[in-house]
């Protein structure tokens, strides 16, 4: 009997190290056939990200300049209104966006900010676009409420492997990270998780996250590769620069590994090249966060997007499209690639 989805991609630590092993040409080569036989590669989905409360993190990610614990100069903002949140998504929608992400620097989620939190997400919906979440831990009872609500993504990343993982951060769990996970799958949510690449790990914790991610009862439908901003005051201001091929060479193997999934460039587009990204998107990626912002760090900005799309012929993935793959699961998907023990 044929493995389901989320039983067949049960790659071995050994397994992705070898893809790590292999000649570049071949591995890029290998993840866009791949990458062709489930998605148009000149189509990349749009998404925004909008920090919804800002600063003043209880949590001490070692990466990150929202954090309390570090004087990094980022002053503090209120939580924002269900009318900022809509003027912005409205501007979004306008600029081609088909998803729209909202996020506050919280440990975990308050009831006591859940009713405006369950109204943002009713609003953006009604607005016509995707709707994704990131605030921290949540409970199955909160995961339920946001998804009859009408979320359609939770953003909850597992940043890097369980081993590195205690060098990064102290104040959660990794245990933590995949409970909250479990707790958005059984709620009926659809997944966001990805990680963190360029804060001085190994290429071995890099197998470790993409092992992690692969590896969960069902893959995540949108996985998020991070390249570190070495942000002044925080610990990992002074991390050493990642080699470029090795930062595509993840973005190859994410999408051999996860082949229905959403591969998105996040954090850190401005420190790559066009080249760099080309790549990216040859051998994979096919999401962007566009804007000026991602939090609190710069992004390319939508002018700069737009050439580069012109430059290489790509298009943003239109909302209609969007609902469409959305209906269409990784459970009902029979051509994934098979991975064997």
């Amino acid at each position: 009997m044929a493995a389901t989805i989320n039983q067949c991609l049960r790659s071995t630590r050994d397994q992705i190290t070898a893809l790590y092993e292999k000649p570049f040409m071949d591995l890029i080569f290998d993840a866009h056939q791949i990458h062709r036989q489930h998605f148009d590669p000149n189509e990349i989905q749009l998404s925004k990200l909008l920090s919804i409360k800002t600063g003043g993190c209880p949590e001490d990610c070692a990466y990150c300049p929202q954090s309390a614990h570090y004087k990094v100069g980022i002053e503090k903002e209120k939580f924002l209104s269900v009318a900022q949140v809509v003027a912005n998504a409205k501007v979004a929608k306008e600029e081609g966006v088909s998803r729209f992400c909202m996020g506050a620097a919280w440990r975990k989620l308050h009831q006591r900010d859940f009713e405006r939190i369950l109204a943002m997400v009713k609003a953006v919906k009604a607005i016509g676009l995707e709707t994704c979440m990131t605030l921290g831990m949540l409970t199955l009872e909160q995961a339920q409420q946001l998804q009859e609500a009408g979320l359609d993504y939770y953003n909850h990343n597992l940043d890097t492997s369980p081993e590195y993982y205690k060098k990064i951060i102290t104040t959660r769990t990794y245990e933590d990270r995949l409970q909250t996970l479990a707790n958005v799958r059984e709620a009926g949510l659809n997944v966001c998780c990805g990680g963190i690449i360029g804060m001085a790990e190994s290429r071995q914790d890099r197998v470790g996250l993409l092992f992690q991610l692969c590896n969960l009862p069902t893959y995540p439908e949108s996985v998020p590769i991070n390249l570190l901003n070495r942000a002044q005051g925080t610990p990992l201001a002074d991390a050493p620069v990642l080699d470029e091929l090795e930062f595509i060479r993840t973005v190859a193997i994410a999408r051999i590994l996860m082949p229905t999934a959403r591969v998105r460039l996040s954090a850190g587009r401005t420190q790559m090249s066009d080249s760099m990204q080309a790549l990216c998107f040859f051998s994979g990626a096919n999401s962007i966060f566009t804007g000026g912002k991602l939090f609190v760090t710069d992004n390319p900005g939508d002018g700069k997007d737009q050439q580069l799309f012109s430059r290489l012929g790509l298009s943003g993935l239109q909302q209609s499209s969007v609902a469409a793959m959305s209906s269409h699961s990784q459970q009902n998907d029979p051509t994934v690639l098979q991975h064997s023990e």
